[in-house]
C-alpha cells in the first residue's frame, strides 16, 4: 500500500514538472519568434536606409566629380559661365501659362561649366561662390503689354521685369543680381502665372550669369 501511494505521488510530481517544462518551452518559443520578427523589421528599415545612404554618395561623388572637373579647367580654379537666349528658331508669345513657369532658354552661347540646363531653364551651382545673373525681357507686342519675368533662387523672387501698362509695343527691360550660392542653389527666370513674352530670331529675351569668384 506504502508503495503505491509513493508510485502515484511520483506521477503526479512528473506530471507538474512535464507541464512546467511545456509551458516555459512555449513561452521561450514565442519569445524567439517574437525576437526573429522584430529583427527582421528592422534589417528592412536598416538595409533602406543603406540604399539611401548608397544614393546620396552616388550623387555626392557625382557632385564632387563635376567640381574636379571645373577646376581643372582653369588650373585648379573652377570656370562657370553661361548665356542663352530663348528660342532657338522661329518667332512668338511664350506663356500665358495658369502658373508662374520656370522660362527654359534653348538657344545656348554657351555653358562653360555644364551648370545651366536647357531643357529646364535653371542654373545649378556646382561651386560655392559669388555669381553675376542677368536676363532682359520682350513684352508681347501687343497693346495693352502683359508681360512680366522674374529671377528666382531656390523658389524666392529676386529681381523683376514688368511691363504690363500702357498702349505702346515693342518695349524691353532688363535687370541683374550679384548673389552669394551654395553647392545644390538653383537659379532661373520666371514668367508669371498669366503673362506672355515675345521673341524671334533677334533673340531679345536672354538669361546669362557667371561665376566671380569662389567662397
Amino acid at each position: 500500500m506504502l508503495a503505491l501511494c509513493c508510485f502515484l505521488c511520483e506521477a503526479e510530481i512528473n506530471d507538474k514538472v512535464s507541464q512546467n517544462v511545456g509551458s516555459a518551452c512555449c513561452s521561450d518559443t514565442c519569445s524567439v519568434v517574437s525576437v526573429a520578427q522584430t529583427l527582421g523589421a528592422v534589417g528592412e528599415k536598416v538595409s533602406s536606409m543603406m540604399d539611401k545612404i548608397t544614393l546620396l554618395e552616388t550623387k555626392v561623388q557625382k557632385t564632387e566629380t563635376q567640381v574636379l572637373e571645373l577646376q581643372s579647367l582653369n588650373g585648379g580654379v573652377p570656370k562657370v559661365a553661361f548665356s542663352a537666349s530663348l528660342l532657338k528658331s522661329g518667332s512668338g508669345n511664350t506663356g500665358p501659362f495658369n502658373t508662374a513657369t520656370a522660362l527654359k532658354y534653348k538657344n545656348v552661347f554657351s555653358n562653360i561649366g555644364s551648370s545651366y540646363s536647357p531643357e529646364t531653364g535653371i542654373f545649378t551651382a556646382l561651386v560655392k561662390g559669388v555669381y553675376f545673373f542677368r536676363f532682359s525681357m520682350l513684352n508681347n507686342l501687343k497693346a495693352p503689354p502683359n508681360s512680366v519675368v522674374s529671377l528666382m533662387k531656390n523658389g524666392v523672387r529676386l529681381v523683376s521685369v514688368w511691363d504690363t501698362v500702357g498702349s505702346d509695343a515693342h518695349d524691353m527691360g532688363s535687370n541683374a543680381v550679384v548673389i552669394s550660392l551654395k553647392v545644390g542653389d538653383q537659379v532661373y527666370a520666371e514668367l508669371a502665372a498669366n503673362r506672355m513674352i515675345h521673341d524671334d530670331t533677334m533673340n531679345y529675351n536672354t538669361f546669362s550669369g557667371f561665376l566671380l569668384f569662389t567662397t
